[in-house]
């Protein structure tokens, strides 16, 4: 499946909102408790993309910041350097001379809302925004350690988007996100380090 074709049921299957209606499982609560609450956290990460029929899955790293209230900037340094950043009205990417490849926003196009706002709830692990669109199961292990299983509620995202496995202590350190056509993306965060606001520069790329 293409990418265009991928993004295209990602956007059909985030465009109409899912209520909760369900009771929230208690695991939710336990791994609230044990999460940094961090108004700023900043990081770095490792990410492997495998490709079904490739051998060796891409690979890059970067640095992050996730701003609770404001959005997420993703910094890819290697192999090829690019920013994005993500908010609840909009997701931008920038090219590594600072200009615009892509701007997707929410006064455009009402779905992109539900994008932003489900990729900017999985990096800030935000468990009652991601309990919208995904059945969430899990456990926990020794004083802090947590582990989550997200399976998506709707059919149309589930055709894009198989599981979702997330993993931590307090703070999250895995995300592995496995598409139904194979193809598998898995993100280890390190260094994490929490801060009471951003820098300048940081607030502005939010703005």
């Amino acid at each position: 499946m293409s990418t265009r074709r991928r993004f295209g049921l990602l956007l059909a299957a985030l465009a109409v909102p899912k209520a909760w209606a369900e009771a929230v499982p208690p695991i939710v609560g336990e791994v609230r408790q044990r999460l940094a609450q961090e108004p700023v956290l900043r990081g770095s990460f490792e990410q492997r993309k495998s490709i079904k029929g490739f051998r060796n899955p891409m690979v890059s790293h970067g640095d992050f910041v996730v701003a609770h209230d404001r959005g997420v900037i993703w910094r890819t340094q290697e192999p090829f350097a690019s920013t994005l950043v993500v908010t609840r009205g909009r997701v931008l990417t920038r090219q590594a001379d600072g200009t615009v490849a892509r701007r997707l926003s929410a006064a455009d196009e009402p779905a992109v809302r539900a994008i932003s706002e489900t990729l900017f709830a999985l990096m800030a692990a935000d468990l009652a925004a991601l309990g919208q669109r995904f059945q969430i199961e899990g456990e926990t292990s020794g004083k802090d350690g947590w582990r989550l299983v997200l399976r998506p509620r709707d059919a149309a995202l589930a055709r894009w988007l198989a599981r979702v496995d997330l993993e931590g202590d307090r703070y999250l350190r895995t995300v592995r996100l496995q598409e139904a056509s194979g193809d598998q993306t898995l993100i280890r965060l390190s260094q994490q380090a929490g801060a009471a606001s951003l820098t300048a520069p940081e607030g502005a790329e939010l703005d």
